[in-house]
């Protein structure tokens, strides 16, 4: 029963707010959408990365580049992605493989990053909807003060739709934000051992390789 009532005054909450809810409504949805979509990608995007060192350093040494890409390929996350795909091609030294990742990593920070502008761009919208309808109950409110004789229940209503909308929208940017923040934290974590690995790898196989591990 508590459950049934509380499910009823949040639907007399959200109808008490006006037309402006819906938009709101929309964007906590998206908020929400977005929040699960990334939570599981971020999951499987890091990679142990000083597991992932200490497995690569004898065959990096020595120019086994076929077996540190399997290496990388069993190993989970987008550091490893990012090295099994600039080792499964062949290099002439140490400034072509290390173009070749700053490209994969360019790409891999694209996707990184997908989908979190529309959380920015709510955290900007939900307060200006909230704002919206707060004009819109005060100007009810206001109108109503023109009828002769006065109606105070439609004066609180218009109030009262005014403050459920500000307080909605700061809601929704607030959950927006929370989320945005996190998963750029989760982005700097991730490009940071991307930039670990390429630094390791570069900085163990020789600045010029033998023509033979071409």
């Amino acid at each position: 029963m508590k459950k049934v009532e509380l499910f009823r005054h949040a639907i007399e909450i959200f109808s008490k707010g006006g037309l402006v809810m819906w938009p709101l409504l929309l964007c906590s949805i998206i908020v929400i959408a977005i929040a699960i979509e990334r939570g599981v990608y971020f999951r499987h995007a890091q990679s142990d990365v000083k597991r992932l060192q200490m497995m690569l350093a004898d065959q990096l040494k020595v120019g086994n580049w076929d077996k540190a890409r399997e290496i990388c390929e069993r190993s989970h996350g987008i550091p490893a992605d990012m090295l099994a795909q600039a080792l499964g091609q062949s290099f002439e030294d140490r400034l072509q493989l290390e173009q070749r990742i700053d490209g994969i990593a360019t790409m891999a920070v694209t996707d990184l990053r997908y989908r979190l502008e529309y959380l920015d761009t709510i955290v900007t919208l939900a307060p200006l909807l909230g704002l919206l309808g707060t004009v819109t109950g005060m100007i009810q409110s206001f109108s109503v003060l023109t009828i002769k004789g006065g109606q105070p229940l439609m004066i609180t209503g218009g109030v009262g739709e005014a403050l459920i909308a500000t307080a909605t929208g700061l809601c929704v940017a607030i959950l927006a934000l929370v989320t945005y923040s996190y998963f750029s934290h989760r982005i700097n974590t991730v490009i940071s051992d991307m930039e670990r690995m390429s630094n390791y790898v570069l900085g163990v196989i020789p600045r010029r390789l033998p023509h033979e591990t071409q």
